[in-house]
């Protein structure tokens, strides 16, 4: 890597907690890259979104947004839709959390552990792997890698809520319990993931999170 500027993917899932990315863990995951020295390459499905919901009142809206505009809105217009995603274009994925980790990257928000996966992120996490580069999750998106790398033993951490946790292994993961901050790292299959907000965590414990997982990420695309 030395004299190349890291490329950390970043894959959104819309504009706010309950029907998207979480703004704050999507917002300090391209703070922290920034921070290490590395580009972030931003990406979302060119897809509906599950549902739209009233941030102010948490009910669905009856709109109709889609996940590619609505991510566009963090990433400041430089995002790419997904189905555009190679292997060769970064060194590292991560992906924040919100709901709309679990609504519109895949379905685990209504279906828990017989949830299907959006295609283009199965493909995006395919590549990586065949690639043998890393992947990194926050809050509730780890249970997307349990859905695809369980029946691998993936280690990973969702925090500490145990119906969650329960998910996630019956999908043939490992959960380790985490306090805010921490990330758990699985060395052989290359998987980062940190709690953020499935905990009651502050925006400083989110930013902890969101830049160890980034550190780890670049110490094993290294």
């Amino acid at each position: 890597m030395t004299g190349k500027t890291m490329r950390i993917g970043v894959v959104l899932a819309g504009c706010g907690v309950y029907d998207g990315s979480e703004i704050h863990e999507a917002v300090c995951t391209l703070l922290a890259i920034s921070r290490a020295g590395a580009e972030a390459v931003c990406y979302a499905p060119d897809i509906d979104q599950a549902h739209v919901v009233d941030h102010r009142t948490g009910q669905e809206s009856g709109e109709t947004r889609n996940v590619l505009v609505e991510s566009a809105r963090i990433a400041r217009g430089k995002i790419q839709p997904l189905s555009a995603f190679t292997a060769e274009a970064v060194d590292a994925l991560v992906i924040p959390g919100g709901f709309g980790a679990a609504k519109n990257l895949s379905d685990f928000a209504f279906k828990g552990a017989d949830c299907t996966v959006n295609p283009e992120v199965v493909a995006a996490v395919a590549l990586l792997r065949a690639a043998g580069k890393p992947i990194g999750a926050l809050c509730i998106a780890p249970t997307i890698l349990a859905a695809l790398l369980g029946q691998q033993g993936v280690e990973l951490t969702i925090g500490q809520d145990p119906e969650t946790a329960a998910a996630v292994e019956k999908l043939g993961a490992r959960h380790r319990a985490t306090a805010a901050g921490e990330v758990v790292i699985d060395e052989a299959l290359k998987v980062v993931t940190s709690p953020c907000y499935m905990l009651e965590s502050t925006l400083a414990e989110i930013a902890e999170g969101a830049e160890n997982t980034v550190k780890a990420l670049i110490a094993l695309a290294l």
